[in-house]
């Protein structure tokens, strides 16, 4: 098991609030899917899956756009760190990066990538409505982008839900991703 400290140092632990933390406390990753033999096959493919969708005709913008908004829902921080970089090294204003949280009150997205932005939190958000992905939603989405960009958007939100939920769950951490990592490694 290997361990990670907190970079962060805003919060520091009171005598009252225990949910707090400070910056000497460890968080440990549970787990490494690249040291187990099955994990590690899993992720490989798991990562040519995602070199695939990169290599889609979904605007490469939007494909970051939507990974940074579902790892933002999903408090997945080893994501966020990757998206964000990613997205800043292909040239993705630091602005817009900023207002993905709050696409809906911003006017520096494009009516497509607010149309793939609602499709990521609607289909992240499954179990918080009984519906899915609404009519209204879709409809956009069907508007801006055609068969193989919506098959690739489909299929990005599912991969970036997945690889979210992996990373949660073994506790990886965010602050350490360096632009091009991902790539190296499925090379």
């Amino acid at each position: 098991m290997s361990s990670v400290r907190h970079q962060d140092i805003g919060n520091s632990r009171d005598s009252k609030n225990t949910d707090s933390w400070d910056e000497d406390e460890i968080m440990d990753i549970r787990f490494n899917l690249f040291e187990n033999e099955f994990a590690g096959r899993f992720a490989k493919r798991f990562a040519g899956m995602g070199m695939l969708l990169h290599e889609s005709p979904l605007p490469k913008a939007t494909q970051e756009l939507v990974s940074l908004r579902a790892s933002q829902i999903n408090g997945c921080g080893h994501c966020i760190d990757m998206h964000t970089k990613e997205a800043a090294a292909a040239g993705e204003s630091a602005v817009r990066l900023h207002l993905v949280a709050a696409w809906r009150e911003s006017t520096v997205f494009t009516e497509a990538e607010q149309a793939a932005l609602a499709l990521a939190e609607e289909g992240t958000r499954l179990a918080d409505a009984h519906e899915g992905v609404s009519d209204p939603t879709w409809s956009l989405v069907r508007k801006h982008y055609d068969d193989d960009q919506i098959a690739a958007l489909i299929c990005l939100v599912a991969m970036i839900n997945a690889a979210n939920r992996l990373a949660v769950i073994t506790h990886q951490p965010g602050g350490s991703y360096e632009p091009g990592m991902l790539a190296a490694a499925t090379s």
